[in-house]
């Protein structure tokens, strides 16, 4: 066990530009072992007393973004009136940012809270029939299971974590489409177990069958390049994790077939315009997030986006490798490339949700560390995170204590 790092001055501003640069890694005989993220932790303002591994969970928000987010706040409280009117046009002049980067049609892509939120527009799209059903994987978002039951009777289609490959997941995925199956609400990557699921192949091929499918990208913008689940007919997806987004940041893709029925749950003086604008006005809604976000995907550019997918896929594989190298822990299948890692736990650990928050909660108090736990029947699951703050001996650490939360 190495000695920790002394503490970075969180407060201490960097230059973007000055930040980015491939991370070093040195060997110890055993796992590759990360260096730190030039000049990565000081662009946020973290509790340096607690180890936060659990980025997939909320995000983090750079302090250049906070910043543009509360000077928009000083626009607003200065003059509401100037600020409000103005805000649909400033959010066509921000959609349009992100677009670029995210590959986008701007005229098909539209702000939105959250993922969950994305899902329950896409729903309220599709008329349903007596009859239809609704695909979704026993790996799905709670909420957005939740948000497809409300619209008509799921077929759940069981994947075990130990599936080994993207063929396997997709050929489980299409033995459970029945004649009935209208729509399929697919993670792009799984929260639980952080692999692809939302294949183009497999979107294809449900295409082919005449199924609507909406593919839920809460982990996409940001880890991956290429974050819109090609030939998807709905694509939703959180910029506040990945992204540098303010929280509460989101967006909504709609093929153009469809993006005439996409209907607001609320009139907005913009309705007349249709999708995009009629989703995103919210009246006096704090918009400010919305409008910060591009800075968040700009500053992901200046770092060198592909360096920071590396460094932070390496340390993710890193504490994955070390939490493997507990004999109770197993190593899961995943995919190459992601800021997440998944491991599964022994059985009689986390194997409901109230256990797995119990376990969750006990390693945060007691050791200061966040991770995710996930519920699973015979066994939950843990999964580490890799960003730009981190450092290996954060994940060396939790494999030094993690032993004594296991029978």
């Amino acid at each position: 066990m190495t000695e920790p790092a002394e503490p970075v001055d969180r407060t201490d501003r960097v230059d973007p530009a000055d930040a980015a640069g491939p991370a070093g890694a040195v060997s110890l005989g055993g796992p590759i072992r990360p260096a730190e993220f030039p000049g990565g932790r000081g662009l946020f303002r973290l509790d340096d007393a607690v180890s936060h591994l659990n980025h997939g969970s909320f995000g983090a928000v750079p302090v250049p973004v906070q910043e543009t987010q509360a000077a928009l706040r000083t626009q607003a409280h200065a003059d509401p009136d100037a600020f409000f009117l103005g805000v649909p046009d400033r959010l066509v002049e921000a959609r349009s940012r992100i677009a670029v980067r995210l590959g986008a049609d701007p005229d098909g892509l539209a702000f939105i809270s959250n993922a969950t939120e994305g899902a329950n527009l896409a729903l309220d799209s599709v008329e349903f029939a007596p009859g239809d059903e609704i695909l979704v994987t026993d790996h799905g978002y709670g909420t957005v299971v939740a948000a497809a039951a409300r619209r008509a009777p799921l077929v759940t289609v069981a994947l075990g974590p130990d599936l080994p490959d993207e063929d396997a997941v997709r050929e489980t995925v299409l033995a459970g489409v029945t004649p009935r199956t209208r729509v399929a609400v697919l993670d792009h990557i799984s929260s639980p177990t952080a692999r692809l699921i939302a294949s183009p192949r497999l979107l294809a091929e449900l295409a082919d069958r005449g199924i609507t499918t909406m593919v839920d990208g809460a982990h996409a913008p940001g880890m991956i390049p290429e974050p819109l689940a090609a030939g998807a007919d709905f694509w939703f997806g959180n910029l506040h994790k990945w992204a540098y987004a303010p929280s509460g940041t989101a967006m909504l893709a709609v093929a153009p077939q469809h993006r005439d029925r996409v209907r607001p749950p609320v009139p907005s003086w913009e309705d007349h315009y249709g999708f995009p604008r009629s989703v995103e006005n919210r009246a006096t809604f704090d918009y400010t997030g919305w409008l910060a976000a591009p800075d968040g995907l700009d500053l992901l550019e200046q770092l060198d986006a592909a360096k920071v997918r590396a460094h932070n896929s390496a340390l993710a594989a890193y504490g994955a490798a070390l939490l493997a190298e507990i004999p109770a822990i197993a190593a899961l299948p995943h995919t190459e490339g992601l800021a997440l890692r998944t491991l599964r736990l022994p059985p009689g650990v986390a194997e409901t949700p109230d256990a797995a928050r119990e376990l969750r909660e006990r390693i945060a108090a007691e050791q200061r560390i966040r991770v995710l736990i996930w519920p699973w029947p015979g066994g939950g699951g843990i999964r580490v995170s890799g960003q730009i703050y981190n450092r290996a001996e954060e994940y060396e650490r939790l494999a030094e204590v993690l032993p004594a939360y296991l029978p």
